[in-house]
């Protein structure tokens, strides 16, 4: 699990990790593809501040009774010709930079547009304790799987969390980005199971 650097233990702010994870379907063997952090973006801390005290602000398009359900992909986390160096998420961040499709068909997604689902349902969301780090946040881990049948023939370099109002299947927004990862690219292929384990530091 990630170790967070002692130096940062006083910026007490919202923060994650991100892990990728690589599998074949009927094959046990499971590859660990990428770690690293994610940024939680100004809009998704806008959003914080409003869940923590229950009162909305007028002045950002998020809404306290949202709540972190969706995972996005992108194609837009690197640069033009060169898919193993990724840029940076900035904190004005407020979607991924190029969404790509996940479903054309799976209606337990979200974000139906252009023929087919934007937004991916998580698998699960656990706590789980802070050990590596003396307890010093709060850990929330999300799961969710990027099966055979999704997301094929895209190059994937980017993620997001997004919260909703809803996480019933079909929802159709509004979307609002929480936190923003960008990795090497990864083709998506049939023979590509993808599951990424999103930690969250509170």
């Amino acid at each position: 699990m990630y170790i967070i650097d002692n130096k940062l233990q006083n910026n007490r702010g919202p923060r994650g990790y991100v892990e990728i994870y690589e599998s074949e379907a009927g094959k046990e063997e499971i590859k660990k593809l990428i770690g690293k952090s994610n940024l939680v973006v100004y809009l998704g801390r806008e959003w914080l501040a409003q869940k923590m005290i229950n009162q909305n602000n007028s002045n950002v398009a998020s809404n306290k009774n949202e709540f972190i359900c969706w995972l996005g992909l992108g194609s837009g986390g690197c640069p033009a010709g060169d898919p193993l160096n990724p840029t940076s998420p900035t904190n004005d961040d407020t979607d991924l930079d190029t969404e790509i499709p996940i479903s054309a068909t799976d209606s337990t997604c979200a974000d139906f547009h252009d023929g087919a689902y934007y937004k991916h349902p998580f698998d699960s969301m656990t706590f789980q304790q802070d050990e590596n780090n003396s307890d010093a946040y709060i850990i929330v881990k999300v799961t969710t799987t990027i099966s055979a049948s999704d997301a094929n023939g895209y190059n994937i370099s980017e993620a997001g969390l997004f919260t909703a109002l809803s996480d019933s299947g079909g929802y159709s927004g509004d979307f609002n980005l929480y936190a923003r990862v960008t990795f090497p690219t990864q083709v998506k292929t049939s023979s590509r199971i993808l599951t990424f384990l999103w930690y969250l530091y509170v």
